[in-house]
C-alpha cells in the first residue's frame, strides 16, 4: 500500500481512469494540483477503460472497448474499437440506470455529447470525461501531464499510479471512507461507484460528500 496519509496541498501523479470511481475523485479533489501519466503502457483489466453504475438488479461495468495490440502500447496510443454500436448499448444501460435519478437531466446530455463525437483515442476520451467531471464538482485544479516516464517519484510528489484498481478494494488504501447517499436503487448503499452516480443522484452535493470521503 502506498503511504498517502498527508494534509491538502499535495501533488499527486495518477493515472486516467474512464469515469472515475468516487475513491478516486476523492483523492484528486484533496490535493493541490494532478500529473496525469501520460507515459505509461497501457494495463488491461484497469480503471483506464472501464467503469461501474448501479442499474435496478446489479453493478453494471461499463467497459469501453480497444483495439487490439500483441505487443505492449502507450496508453496515448490505445485506440477506441467502433466496430461494435457498443455506445447505443451502453447509453441505454446508463438510461435505465439514472433517467429517474434526481439530477440525470442536469447532466446527462453532456456526458452522452461525448461519447458521440466517438474520440479516436482512449485518452483523449477520458480526459474530456474527467475534466468535465471536475467542472460539474467545481473543482479547479492545476493538470499536467509527464514528459517521460519515471519509475520513482520524490521532492514531495505522490505517487498514486495503480493505487485505485477494480482488482484492490478501497478499504485497503484506506483514504477513501464512502459517505453514503440516497442511491436509485437499493436500500443498502453501494460504495465506490463511478463519478457518474454521484453527480446523478447529489448534483451540486457531490463536492461536499467527496470531501468528506477523503480521510485525511
Amino acid at each position: 500500500m502506498v503511504d498517502i496519509y498527508f494534509k491538502m496541498n499535495k501533488t499527486i501523479v495518477t493515472d486516467l481512469h474512464f469515469l472515475p470511481s468516487l475513491e478516486y475523485f476523492s483523492l484528486l479533489i484533496s490535493s493541490e494540483s494532478i500529473i496525469l501519466e501520460a507515459n505509461e503502457n497501457y494495463i488491461k483489466q484497469s480503471y483506464r477503460n472501464r467503469c461501474y453504475i448501479l442499474g435496478a438488479n446489479k453493478i453494471e461495468p461499463l467497459i469501453i472497448p480497444v483495439q487490439k495490440d500483441k505487443s505492449k502500447m502507450p496508453i496515448r496510443d490505445v485506440k477506441i474499437d467502433y466496430s461494435e454500436q457498443w455506445i447505443k448499448i451502453y447509453w441505454r444501460t446508463v438510461e435505465a440506470a439514472y433517467k429517474k435519478a434526481p439530477f440525470f437531466e442536469y447532466y446527462a446530455d453532456y456526458f452522452k455529447d461525448i461519447l458521440d463525437k466517438k474520440p479516436i483515442f482512449l485518452w483523449d476520451l477520458n480526459f474530456e470525461l474527467l475534466s468535465i467531471c471536475l467542472k460539474f464538482l467545481k473543482v479547479s485544479l492545476p493538470i499536467s501531464l509527464t514528459e517521460k516516464y519515471e519509475k520513482n517519484y520524490v521532492d514531495g510528489i505522490i505517487d498514486c499510479r495503480n493505487l485505485i484498481s477494480p482488482k484492490i478494494d478501497f478499504k485497503i488504501n484506506e483514504f477513501y471512507r464512502p459517505v453514503s447517499y440516497t442511491q436509485n436503487f437499493g436500500n443498502d448503499f453501494v460504495a465506490n461507484l463511478s463519478i457518474l452516480d454521484l453527480l446523478f443522484c447529489k448534483g451540486n452535493m457531490s463536492k461536499e460528500i467527496l470531501a468528506k470521503s477523503f480521510k485525511k
